[in-house]
């Protein structure tokens, strides 16, 4: 494929944009090579600037559950856009994406609306610490909230040490609130719940984990940290930025039947614009202002434009009952295909699949954390990248992130993905 437009593209942005990025993982650092420059994307395909169409498996990162240009949430948009973009003031669209939301999602009484995952995860935490009057937090190594100070934090000396930031600008005054732990591992949250006995306000956790690649929690582990923290008064807090609307009508409190006391919500939420939320039972919402002493606040939350989107694609989730059999229909069928060809090809590879979320790791062992997804063969990894975006399928460009499958995809497209990987991984 010809890449010279993207080229001459990211050589003009690198003088006037960081890193020629607006966000790190675009800039192709993990795996080399210059960053692919979008024009248009309708359905399952991306085009670039250069021409080329692209077979896309990572859907804005999740939120193109339905395919790009879904007409619905287009029309939705350019309609709601003629009686004007943002006004700062309430809108009878925002109650109505709130009760739609509020009726789909078990658990939940109340929603605030605000702008990126990132914000919905500050927000819950800040309201997590308010509620309890507590002030630490455990997050999970791999384990991805958005790049609030709290969350950029990496592993201490020990299980029970605090953390440090894992990067400049992050404070140890704020990094020492942040406990690390490591995913899947109930015996490391309950050693630091006793070391720091009733300072823990929250426990904060991707229910299925889309940060170091797919890794869905292995048996036990999310009912155990529901009991951990109804034991003691600690508040479990579900990011399903990724998860909610995706995994199941209801997300992954749905789909595995436990309840969170918070849940943070973007991605398909916002039916491809900027919307992040959170949410929980009332007793916990209302210690937001202007009910509670809990403030949080924004001037394009609710955006008529975001939540016109928003509403669309959750109604359009809503109307359909069997969209998400068949998107797990679609993802075990390609899961199955690449098994196949990856060992008729004598690779060594583990398969993480849930639902419409699945990743391939280059390691014989099963992947379950951050470090065992670290341990994946980074080189071989670089290769099968670049080989499937010469055969035109788009992957995440970095080994520790899921694939999202979209219903815009046919199966004549997931047979050409499994041939292009056959063909790819010959070449290993």
């Amino acid at each position: 494929m010809i890449y010279q437009r993207s080229s001459q593209l990211f050589a003009e942005a690198e003088k006037v944009i960081p890193g020629g990025v607006n966000s790190p993982v675009r800039a192709f650092k993990a795996v080399g090579g210059t960053p692919i420059f979008v024009k248009s994307a309708k359905g399952a395909y991306l085009y670039d600037e250069d021409g080329n169409r692209l077979i896309d498996y990572i859907n804005s990162w999740g939120p193109m559950i339905l395919g790009h240009a879904y007409e619905p949430v287009v029309e939705a948009v350019i309609e709601k856009a003629k009686l004007g973009t943002s006004f700062g003031m309430p809108t009878e669209l925002e109650t109505q994406i709130a009760a739609l939301a509020v009726s789909m999602v078990p658990n939940i009484d109340k929603i605030r609306f605000v702008n990126s995952g990132t914000e919905a995860c500050m927000s819950a935490v800040r309201l997590a610490r308010g509620f309890t009057k507590r002030d630490k937090i455990i997050k999970f190594a791999g384990c991805y909230h958005g790049h609030s100070d709290s969350f950029l934090i990496q592993a201490g000396s020990g299980a029970v040490t605090f953390g440090t930031p894992n990067s400049p600008g992050v404070t140890a005054g704020t990094a020492k609130d942040t406990l690390l732990a490591k995913y899947n591992d109930l015996e490391n949250v309950k050693t630091l719940i006793e070391a720091n006995k009733n300072e823990i306000a929250a426990i904060i956790v991707e229910p299925v984990a889309g940060n170091m690649g797919c890794i869905p929690p292995v048996k036990g582990f999310l009912e155990g940290l529901r009991e951990l923290c109804t034991a003691n008064g600690i508040l479990l807090i579900f990011d399903e930025v990724m998860t909610g609307f995706r995994l199941a009508r209801g997300g992954v409190q749905e789909l595995f039947n436990i309840d969170a006391d918070i849940v943070c919500f973007g991605k398909v939420i916002g039916g491809g614009l900027p919307v992040g939320a959170f949410a929980a039972r009332a007793e916990i919402m209302n210690f937001l202002a202007p009910l509670g002493p809990v403030y949080q606040a924004g001037t394009l939350s609710g955006n008529p434009l975001a939540m016109a989107a928003g509403l669309a694609m959750l109604q359009a989730l809503d109307n359909d009952r069997e969209i998400f059999k068949r998107l797990e229909e679609k993802t075990a069928y390609l899961s199955a295909g690449i098994e196949k060809v990856l060992k008729a090809n004598n690779v060594v590879f583990t398969i993480n699949q849930i639902g419409s979320m699945i990743s391939v790791h280059f390691d014989a062992n099963p992947v379950t954390d951050f470090q065992s997804a670290a341990a994946g063969d980074n080189e071989t990894f670089k290769k099968f990248f670049h080989g499937l975006v010469a055969e035109g399928v788009y992957i995440a460009p970095s080994a520790y992130e899921t694939w999202f499958i979209t219903d815009a995809l046919t199966y004549e497209d997931l047979d050409f993905t499994i041939q292009a990987i056959d063909k790819v991984s010959k070449t290993f």
